[in-house]
């Protein structure tokens, strides 16, 4: 694999795990300000980044995150698992379905 395509495809696996995590917000009735309150973040704007793919959720608040996104941890935390690393994903639980 050449390194040049790596990244393009890291952003576009990035933006789509935004995608999902922006409807699971829509989902919980939450705007980014709520969930960010919630999260304890000082500004919401990290939420938008998440969202639009320019960042992802930090390991260390997948719990916390799922939890206000209503959803349960561990699955949350596998399901962005497929985005953030597609190759560990597969090791650990084979292609995703």
């Amino acid at each position: 694999m050449q390194r040049g395509k790596v990244l393009p495809e890291a952003r576009q696996l990035r933006k789509q795990a935004g995608d999902w995590l922006k409807a699971r917000r829509a989902e919980a009735g939450l705007s980014q300000v709520d969930l960010a309150a919630k999260l304890g973040l000082k500004y919401y704007t990290f939420i938008s980044q998440v969202e639009n793919g320019f960042s992802r959720v930090p390991t260390e608040t997948m719990e916390a995150w799922a939890i206000q996104l209503g959803l349960e941890p561990a699955a949350f935390a596998k399901h962005l698992l497929v985005y953030y690393e597609p190759e560990l994903h597969r090791l650990l639980f084979g292609a995703p379905k």
